[in-house]
């Protein structure tokens, strides 16, 4: 019986959405702007890395030529020559360009009702949403509330939110409501506890995610944000591979994110870890161990969080490179049957204005031992990647989606 295997590479998409300008993104492109700061010597960072982007493995894939079917132009240094895998790119349907909505498409399940957003103003929250939060989670007050990079406002208020016991509230331009707390002294319980109630009282609002952003330190200077952030995300729809999986009585192993991104409903056995690389030795263990029939679903977060939305060029090169350099172990251990694809979920383009998501096509490598590579084109949805796994399965049809396979 034949398994699968999902990965996503959080916020690495290849340019080209058709709707990007929607969104104040039009010729947003993290791929091919990291390549083309890398060949420029714009991605150099001493210790770190140094010259063109060097993916060989994805390139091998496709990577180049599901970046030049998305935008018209090869990222500079890749190569798009004889792809071994069946390669192409999709462009999403679900309104927003969040990281619940990409995923829940990738899964087959577009969203296609609208989140709820707050406002850039200040205060960015409604006054009663406030009111409630402080009343129910017995709180002296709240901090922040507005738009802001959760590093820059933890940096801000940390300091008062530590005298003060109040926790710092954010959002940004996606569907969200951030708290932030320190670790020790707030304390982790109480933090996913107030999480819990915010939740609830967003629900309303159709807000995508409440998420818990713990942090230590004592001053400004060292405030640092911790691996326990834990999101509170609203059930996905209905129909998608992991409901299909579990139904069908399959073996679902969900890694990284995947259990907050479907609110745990039917993500099998969560395993977390703390960076990229960690994270990649879990997947690698739970693959060989994973029964015939079996759905592996990863997410790997670092591209996104770590140097995404901190703009940070080198670093996301760097990121990129080092997860490249240890995907043929995957290979060694894919046998008859199996199937691989890797995409992403969103852009997040390092060079862009602002420090948010970019609205962007997305990369689709699908691979596995006597598969015959291809072009797929350029998909219609993110959701033909859950409904070509379902079928591979032989699970049944994800409520949307086209197999390819």
């Amino acid at each position: 019986m034949s398994r699968a295997l999902l990965i996503v590479l959080d916020s690495f998409g290849c340019g080209g959405a058709p709707d990007a300008a929607a969104y104040g993104d039009l010729g947003a492109d993290t791929l091919g702007h990291i390549a083309r700061d890398c060949a420029a010597g714009r991605g150099d960072r001493p210790g770190l890395r140094a010259g063109v982007l060097r993916l060989p493995f994805l390139e091998s894939l496709g990577l180049a030529a599901a970046a030049r079917l998305s935008t018209g132009d090869l990222p500079a240094g890749l190569s798009a020559a004889a792809p071994r895998a069946q390669w192409g790119c999709a462009m999403e349907v679900s309104k927003g360009k969040d990281t619940p909505s990409g995923h829940w498409e990738i899964a087959g399940a577009p969203a296609l009702d609208a989140f709820g957003y707050f406002p850039d103003t200040r205060p960015a929250f409604p006054a009663d949403l406030i009111r409630a939060l402080v009343s129910e989670g017995d709180l002296p007050g709240v901090l922040g509330d507005r738009q802001a990079s959760g590093l820059d406002v933890i940096e801000e208020c940390g300091e008062e939110s530590l005298r003060s016991g109040k926790p710092i509230c954010y959002t940004s331009v996606d569907s969200v409501f951030q708290i932030a707390t320190h670790e020790d002294v707030f304390g982790l319980a109480r933090l996913y506890a107030l999480c819990a109630i915010a939740r609830r009282l967003c629900d309303p609002l159709h807000i995508g995610r409440v998420i818990a952003r713990p942090f230590l330190g004592a001053t400004r200077a060292d405030f640092k944000r911790t691996a326990n952030r834990k999101d509170f995300a609203m059930p996905p729809p209905s129909g998608n591979i992991l409901d299909l999986a579990a139904q069908s009585g399959r073996t679902i192993v969900s890694l990284g994110k995947i259990g907050d991104i479907f609110a745990h409903r039917n993500t099998g056995l969560e395993i977390r870890a703390h960076g990229n690389m960690g994270l990649f030795d879990h997947m690698l263990e739970a693959w060989r161990d994973l029964p015939d029939g079996g759905l592996a679903f990863a997410n790997f977060v670092d591209f996104d969080t770590d140097h995404g939305h901190r703009r940070d060029v080198p670093g996301y090169a760097a990121c990129l490179e080092e997860f490249d350099a240890r995907l043929p172990e995957i290979d060694a251990l894919l046998r008859p049957g199996d199937i691989a694809v890797l995409t992403a979920d969103h852009g997040n383009d390092p060079t862009w204005r602002g420090a948010d998501h970019t609205r962007e096509n997305t990369p689709v490598l699908c691979y596995g031992p006597g598969l015959a590579p291809r072009a797929l084109g350029k998909r219609e949805t993110f959701a033909d990647i859950g409904a070509s796994l379902a079928h591979w399965l032989e699970i049944g049809q994800t409520i949307a989606g086209r197999s390819w396979l």
